[in-house]
C-alpha cells in the first residue's frame, strides 16, 4: 500500500501540469471569444488579478502563517518586478497579439516558451547541462523539435480538415487577417514569451528566499493589480467605459482568468518549480497547443489546417524527449540526496559519538589528576 501511494505521490507534478495547461488552453478559447466582443486588455488584466488577490489572501493568511518568512526590501523589489513582468507586461503582450490573430496560432506561438526557458536557465545555472549525457541531450533535441514544430504550424497551413462540422461556418477574422497583422501579432507574442520566461525565472529565484508559494501568489496578485492599474489609466487615458462589465462572456472570462489562470496557476506552478524546476513546467505547453486546436475549431469556428496538425505532431515528440531527459536525470538525482542524507546522518552519528567520547576522556582525565592531588580518594 505504501508503495502504492509513494508512486502515485511520483505523478503529482504531471497531474499539476496538465491541468495547468488545461486551464490556459480554456484560457485561450475564452478570451479569444472576450476579444471578439470589445474587451478592454487593461481591464481585464486588473479585474483578473484583483479576483486572485481575494480569493487566494484568506488561504495564505491561515496555511502559512508559521512558515511565511518576515518581508524585506529585497523580496519586495523582486515580487514588483514579477508583478510587471506578467501582469503588465506579458498578458497585456498576449491579449493585443491575440487581437491580431487566432487563439490556436498563440497557443503555437508560445511554444518557443520552452526553449527560452531551457536556454535562460542553462545561462543562470538553475538548469543542468552535460553535453556528454545523452539526457542533455534529449533535452536539447526536444527544445529544439518544439521550436521547429511551432513553426511548421505558423507557416505551413496546407488544406483545411473538415473536421468537427466546421465545414459550413465561417471565421472571419480567419479569414480577414492579412500578413501585417499575423507579423504584429507574431512580434507582441513573442515579446510576451520572453516576458513569461523571465516571470518563471524570477519566481524560482524568488522562491529560494521566500519559500511560501501561496503568500508569494497573494504579493504577484496584488502587485499585478496596483500595477496594472496604473498601466491601464496611462494607456486609456480616463475612458472609463472600459471598466463596465456585463453578465456576458466578458464577465465569464474575467472570473475564469482571475481564480484559474491567476489565482490557482501561480500557486500551483510555484509548487512544480520547487519540486521539478522551470524547464518541467514549461515543457508541457506544446499540451495547450493541441487542446486549443481542437477546442477552437468547436467553438470559435477556427479552421483547422493539415499543417497545424503535422506541427502538433513534431510538437509533441519534442515534448517526449525533454520529459524523458527530465525524469532520467529526476530519477539519477534521488540516489544522490538519499546518499547524501544518510552521509549527514551517519556523520552526526559519528559526531555525536565523538564528543560522548570526549567528554567521558575528560571526565578519566580530570579523576586521574584528582588522584594524584589526593591519593587517599577512593
Amino acid at each position: 500500500m505504501q508503495n502504492q501511494v509513494d508512486s502515485l505521490g511520483k505523478f503529482k507534478p504531471f497531474f499539476a501540469v496538465i491541468f495547468l495547461q488545461v486551464s490556459f488552453a480554456g484560457n485561450d478559447v475564452l478570451s479569444k471569444a472576450a476579444l471578439n466582443q470589445g474587451m478592454n486588455n487593461y481591464a481585464v488584466v486588473v479585474y483578473r488579478h484583483a479576483i486572485a488577490t481575494l480569493l487566494m489572501a484568506p488561504f495564505a493568511a491561515i496555511l502559512e502563517k508559521k512558515v511565511r518568512p518576515k518581508m524585506t526590501m529585497s523580496i519586495l523589489i523582486k515580487i514588483m518586478v514579477l508583478g510587471l513582468l506578467e501582469a503588465v507586461l506579458e498578458q497585456n503582450l498576449y491579449y493585443v497579439g491575440m487581437k491580431y490573430t487566432t487563439a490556436t496560432f498563440v497557443a503555437a506561438m508560445y511554444n518557443i516558451i520552452p526553449a527560452i526557458t531551457f536556454l535562460m536557465a542553462w545561462i543562470l545555472r538553475l538548469e543542468k547541462v552535460n553535453l556528454r549525457s545523452i539526457r542533455s541531450h534529449a533535452k536539447i533535441i526536444g527544445t529544439l523539435a518544439t521550436v521547429a514544430g511551432a513553426m511548421v504550424m505558423v507557416l505551413m497551413k496546407g488544406p483545411v480538415l473538415e473536421l468537427f462540422s466546421t465545414k459550413a461556418r465561417i471565421n472571419s477574422h480567419e479569414n480577414d487577417t492579412d500578413f501585417h497583422d499575423t507579423i504584429k501579432g507574431g512580434l507582441m507574442i513573442t515579446a510576451g514569451c520572453f516576458s513569461f520566461v523571465c516571470f518563471v525565472i524570477m519566481q524560482a529565484i524568488t522562491l529560494k528566499t521566500y519559500p511560501a508559494e501561496l503568500s508569494l501568489t497573494v504579493w504577484i496578485c496584488l502587485m499585478g493589480t496596483l500595477e496594472g492599474t496604473v498601466a491601464a489609466l496611462i494607456m486609456e487615458k480616463g475612458n472609463a467605459a472600459i471598466w463596465a462589465l456585463k453578465w456576458d462572456t466578458k464577465l465569464l472570462t474575467v472570473a475564469y482568468t482571475g481564480i484559474v489562470s491567476s489565482g490557482l496557476a501561480y500557486y500551483i506552478q510555484g509548487v512544480v518549480i520547487n519540486d521539478r524546476g522551470p524547464v518541467f513546467l514549461t515543457a508541457f505547453g506544446p499540451l495547450c497547443l493541441v487542446i486549443v486546436a481542437i477546442m477552437s475549431s468547436l467553438i470559435l469556428a477556427e479552421k483547422l489546417f493539415l499543417g497545424r496538425v503535422i506541427g502538433a505532431i513534431i510538437i509533441i515528440v519534442g515534448l517526449y524527449f525533454v520529459l524523458w531527459g527530465k525524469s532520467k536525470e529526476y530519477k539519477s538525482q534521488q540516489p544522490l540526496v538519499e546518499q547524501q542524507t544518510e552521509a549527514a546522518k551517519l556523520d552526526n552519528a559519528t559526531n555525536n559519538e565523538n564528543d560522548t567520547f570526549d567528554h567521558q576522556a575528560i571526565i578519566i582525565d580530570k579523576t586521574l589528576q584528582q588522584e594524584k592531588r589526593d591519593p587517599f580518594v577512593v
